[in-house]
């Protein structure tokens, strides 16, 4: 407690508390590997006393922030045996992903999992569809008031995660968050700091205490599209985070506004995209076939886009990655895939619609972009079905 009071933060930004904490923790050698601290979530020797916790002690599924100073809260939830949930940093390739360790696993086994390795290693992902119910919340911070008022490292990743979990219904209102700091990271934080985004904490955990915030300030409510930007959320960084692009898609079907900050605030619904169209349009300048293409889901036809397939397959069919796109459901018109692959930024240099047969072939000229592709489109559903995406057969069988 002396520590922190020996880090003001009256009248101070965001930023500059940020500045401060890091400056502190380098400056006393409190700061563990990895180093510089500035930039991070600060990691430390800690007493986690995560496990005497009551909430803790009921919670089956745990969420915690995959930084490095959270390692031991991930060890306390696999040695309970209970489900444990970390994101995928940066949300490159998703939401979160599940940590199954190894039947019969050790004491070491599971300290190995709890590592950022042990999470690439021995993890499965989980997708939009899921049923993922979420009892408790573990994320990192860089500075925290005894009211509950949380400073992250400035990227908005944990606001963001929490925001895409209440979207999904994997957490609900009264589900507890807790972070685990340094009792130099405990400060006074004037409320004005927050915003409707910044995700709140009803417990903190220091070497020396355990505080019980009693927060009453409402944690988000899901995404606030048009006030994303203030976070990290524009539309650059919507095609660097396929998991968002499908939250957004699903988010617009039914009916809700997902206006970017960075977008005209008065565009309708029509004109956005007409606006998403042409951004395609300059990263693809071919277009799409003619609308007399849009069959019916009884057609079977092969849509080309910038290319002509066949003599593009002739210098080597391995320059061609194809994405399976299944469970179509027999209403869908190859107009209305075409528009949600528009949206998601994810259009094949060819598509082949057999809406006959509930299914659909898209073709890609770069590995990365079929695998976006992959990404983007999991948990889509469309016409009420939950599309099946994954590489064709052809792909999978070359590895």
């Amino acid at each position: 407690a002396a520590a922190g009071r020996a880090l003001p933060s009256a009248g101070r930004s965001k930023g500059d508390i940020r500045e401060a904490v890091w400056e502190h923790l380098e400056a006393s050698g409190l700061a563990e590997f990895p180093r510089p601290v500035r930039g991070r979530i600060p990691n430390f020797k800690a007493c986690c006393s995560l496990r005497e916790l009551e909430v803790f002690s009921r919670a089956r599924e745990v969420k915690v922030d995959p930084d490095k100073p959270l390692e031991g809260a991930r060890l306390a939830a696999l040695q309970a045996r209970k489900t444990l949930l970390v994101p995928t940093p940066r949300l490159r390739t998703g939401l979160f992903n599940r940590i199954v360790p190894p039947a019969g696993a050790t004491k070491e086994m599971l300290r190995r999992c709890a590592t950022s390795q042990g999470v690439r290693d021995f993890s499965v992902p989980v997708g939009l569809d899921s049923k993922a119910q979420v009892d408790l919340v573990v994320v990192g911070s860089v500075a925290v008031s005894e009211k509950g008022w949380r400073i992250g490292k400035g990227e908005g990743y944990a606001d963001m995660e929490y925001a895409m979990m209440v979207s999904m219904g994997a957490v609900q209102e009264d589900t507890p968050v807790i972070t685990i700091v340094h009792d130099c990271q405990v400060l006074d934080i004037a409320e004005e700091l927050l915003g409707d985004h910044d995700l709140t904490v009803d417990y903190i955990l220091t070497p020396t205490r355990t505080i019980q915030t009693n927060c009453k300030r409402p944690k988000p409510q899901g995404i606030i599209w048009h006030k994303a930007s203030s976070i990290f959320i524009n539309s650059e960084m919507l095609g660097k985070i396929p998991i968002l692009k499908t939250l957004r898609w699903r988010e617009k079907q039914a009916g809700k506004d997902v206006t970017l900050q960075d977008e005209h605030p008065a565009l309708a619904d029509t004109n956005r995209t007409a606006i998403s169209d042409k951004k395609v349009m300059a990263a693809n300048p071919q277009p799409w076939a003619a609308p007399a293409s849009a069959h019916g889901s009884d057609t079977n036809t092969t849509v080309y886009v910038g290319c002509d397939l066949i003599n593009h397959k002739s210098e080597g069919s391995d320059t061609i990655t194809t994405v399976y796109v299944g469970n179509l459901p027999g209403s869908l018109r190859v107009s209305q895939l075409k528009s949600a692959l528009r949206e998601l930024q994810v259009v094949p240099a060819a598509l082949k619609w057999q809406g006959a047969q509930h299914r659909a072939f898209l073709d890609y000229r770069e590995q990365g972009a079929a695998h976006r592709a992959l990404s983007s489109l999991q948990g889509l559903s469309l016409g009420g079905n939950a599309l099946r995406v994954e590489l064709a057969k052809s792909q999978r069988k070359k590895g």
